[in-house]
């Protein structure tokens, strides 16, 4: 007589309740203790109440067993319990959607409110892409010491394909502008987390001043300088005329006053904790500035940044700028070479490098790289970016890495 074979089940487990040590080792044990197969498994902890959920693949003859002492168990724990079953169908279906596209959208801001969250979930499902789970990247906020300087991040896991892409960046970049609130959206794919190479941009990036306004001011000639600034915004004259037209209106300033610049440079909110993790985690970093190799130097030392590739100014045997420059000028076009250029001694596949800038020169390196931001960028540059920071620190493109201040002690 031919033996009848048993059959199998999908049961979905949810728990919930009072977190405690031993909890999911307790309901382990009684599913090792059946056999049962273990399909998928996830679990969030939200202010010491847990959430697990668990699907198992068992024995049907074994499965009411199975329930009956999680059930005891769970009156053990003080913990609620519920079981779903899920047909074959369904799960081949949950399978079968599992190769879709996966992105990870990134929310920075000062605060994060309801209103905010809202406003991004929406454009998700518009989208018609699926939230997977929501992961918080920054630390816990204290109501009796708030910080000055506060940052709030989360972390959306998405599955799918956004309907129109260029729509989606076009309505995340609206609601930034519109709610002070900061998006990346990108492919959740094996580079996201092995960046290896970041380049900056200096002035207005890395510092918040314009070297050249500063050299510009003690010669007496800030005003003129603007003024050659403003007709190259409105794109009058291209990057290399204007530079040149600006480090002329220099010619007999003294050169020791760049060391006193240098020495007092206001330097942007996060670069010390940004460069402190970027150089403990073994990334290299670079400067590539339109700005002057005399100061990208100087935050080098201050910083140990690995490569700096700027402009040199002339200084006459007597000591004084003479209004002319040294080799060839570093402009949007260069940077981009540049960031290639050392990608390749670095052995980095570009996919691994990051740029970050705020002028209209930075937007080629910006597009060349992995991933490119804008970092309280000019509206042009923010326009043409897909990703940016507008609302805290430098330090918010840890936030980018996936980086958790838990990672990093905070």
């Amino acid at each position: 007589m031919e033996q009848k074979m048993n059959q199998e089940e999908q049961i979905l487990i949810r728990i919930t309740g009072q977190d405690r040590p031993g909890l999911t080792a307790s309901v382990m044990g009684i599913l090792a203790k059946y056999g049962a197969q273990i399909l998928d498994i996830g679990q969030a902890d939200i202010h010491s109440t847990l959430s697990l959920g668990i699907l198992i693949r068992t024995d049907e003859t074994l499965s009411g067993q199975v329930m009956k002492e999680l059930l005891f168990k769970a009156t053990e724990l003080n913990v609620n319990i519920r079981f779903s079953p899920v047909t074959d169908e369904e799960y081949e279906d949950w399978v079968g959607r599992q190769g879709k596209n996966r992105y990870i959208l990134t929310l920075v801001g000062r605060q994060l409110t309801a209103r905010q969250i809202e406003a991004a979930a929406k454009v998700i499902a518009g989208q018609g892409l699926n939230i997977d789970s929501i992961l918080r990247l920054s630390g816990r906020v204290s109501m009796k010491t708030p910080c000055k300087n506060s940052r709030a991040c989360i972390e959306f896991s998405l599955r799918g394909t956004p309907k129109d892409r260029s729509a989606m960046q076009g309505e995340l970049m609206q609601l930034s502008a519109d709610m002070e609130i900061d998006f990346s959206f990108q492919h959740d794919d094996m580079y996201r987390r092995m960046r290896r190479l970041i380049c900056f941009d200096m002035d207005s990036t890395l510092i918040q001043t314009e070297c050249i306004d500063e050299l510009a001011a003690r010669a007496g000639v800030g005003d003129k300088v603007k003024e050659i600034t403003e007709r190259a915004m409105r794109g009058e004259i291209d990057f290399k005329e204007s530079f040149t037209e600006r480090v002329a209106l220099l010619k007999g300033l003294d050169a020791s006053v760049m060391q006193d610049i240098a020495d007092n440079l206001p330097i942007t909110e996060g670069v010390d904790r940004l460069m402190s993790v970027l150089k403990r985690c073994g990334y290299k970093i670079a400067i590539l500035s339109g700005g002057f190799t005399f100061f990208g130097e100087h935050l080098q030392r201050r910083y140990g940044i690995d490569y700096v590739y700027a402009n040199e100014l002339e200084i006459g045997s007597d000591g004084k700028l003479t209004g002319r420059y040294v080799g060839e000028i570093v402009d949007g076009h260069r940077k981009a070479e540049l960031l290639r250029l050392i990608a390749q001694v670095e052995k980095v596949n570009i996919a691994q490098t990051i740029a970050v800038g705020d002028g209209a020169n930075d937007l080629p390196m910006l597009s060349e790289a992995g991933l490119g931001i804008a970092f309280h960028a000019k509206p042009r540059v923010v326009a043409n970016a897909k990703q940016s920071i507008n609302t805290i620190g430098i330090d918010g493109v840890l936030y980018f890495l996936g980086f958790k201040d838990s990672y990093l002690g905070e």
